[in-house]
């Protein structure tokens, strides 16, 4: 299927939607679902873009829809969590506007429970970010920052854990190499440490030490580099292990379903990524029985993908 007729069908609208989890899946005293929701690359898409000629945009995207599908979501499961990959800043008016303060509003005011940082979220400067943060009602995570020598230090979380029904999710995110990205005036003594070393540390922090029964890994590194060795989350699932997912963004990449990567201790670990602009929802269901992952669902187009792995 083209790209084209791919962004099309699967661009969330109000009267969407998707087809029922099977019965064997739902939440039970032995089974359990995690509904994890994704974002990546906003882009300061607040409103859809307009009516055109172009079907794979025209009227899409933008916070109203993906607020409907959230809280009807919301409705339907347990236990959600709604999570962004970067990029929230820059690419309409309302950046220029607000400065970021905006999306925070919006985000917050749709109950996102973590976000990490993009390239973009630098376009204005440490000082910009700074005067951002405070509109974020909800944990952004860095891990691979160091911000010791600058005015945002102690701003962010290296990792972040939620209870949802018992399960326990370890969250922590990676970020790009500034350096040749953006301007160094922008993100001044901010220092990049190495994304393979520090996803390894903390996914085995929460692991083994924190006993996390899920292990996210929110990353803005891109999700392929074909003619580049730049690590990317193929490389980086391949590269580390206790990671169960990587949800991704940078690279603007339409994944029709999570892909399932062999990671150092040849075990799986999905990475998925939902193009730009809220122009997709991610969607992916973990299920667990008596405390043990025992597999996912994800959704694509208009059908559901059931993909046992362990």
């Amino acid at each position: 299927m083209e790209r084209r007729d791919f962004i099309k069908k699967t661009s969330f609208a109000a009267g969407l939607t998707l087809l029922p989890t099977l019965p064997l899946l739902a939440n039970t005293n032995d089974v359990k679902r995690i509904t994890i929701l994704h974002t990546n690359d906003q882009h300061s898409r607040i409103e859809p873009f307009e009516v055109s000629s172009n079907k794979a945009t025209s009227d899409k995207g933008g916070f109203a829809r993906r607020a409907t599908m959230i809280h009807k979501i919301r409705q339907e499961e347990k236990n959600v969590l709604l999570l962004d990959a970067g990029d929230v800043f820059q690419g309409t008016p309302y950046f220029n506007m607000f400065g970021g303060e905006l999306e925070y509003k919006l985000m917050t005011k749709l109950g996102y429970d973590a976000g990490t940082l993009g390239n973009h979220e630098y376009d204005n400067g440490l000082e910009g970010l700074q005067k951002a943060l405070p509109h974020a009602g909800f944990d952004l995570i860095s891990s691979n920052y160091d911000f010791s020598n600058t005015i945002l230090d102690g701003a962010f979380k290296p990792y972040k854990i939620i209870k949802k029904d018992r399960i326990k999710i370890g969250i922590f995110a990676v970020g790009v190499e500034l350096h040749g990205l953006v301007d160094p005036r922008m993100y001044k003594e901010t220092k990049y440490l190495d994304p393979i070393e520090i996803a390894q540390h903390y996914a085995n922090k929460l692991r083994h030490e924190e006993k996390c029964d899920l292990v996210v890994c929110l990353s803005h590194i891109g999700y392929n580099y074909e003619r580049s060795n730049q690590v990317s989350d193929c490389i980086l699932a391949r590269k580390t292990k206790d990671i169960d997912v990587i949800i991704g963004g940078h690279t603007h990449t339409f994944l029709p379903e999570p892909e399932v990567h062999q990671n150092a201790d040849h075990k799986p670990v999905l990475v998925n990524q939902v193009g730009w602009a809220g122009l997709y929802l991610g969607r992916i269901d973990f299920n667990f029985q008596k405390g043990k992952l025992k597999g996912f669902t994800s959704y694509k187009l208009d059908e559901m993908v059931i993909n046992e792995y362990v």
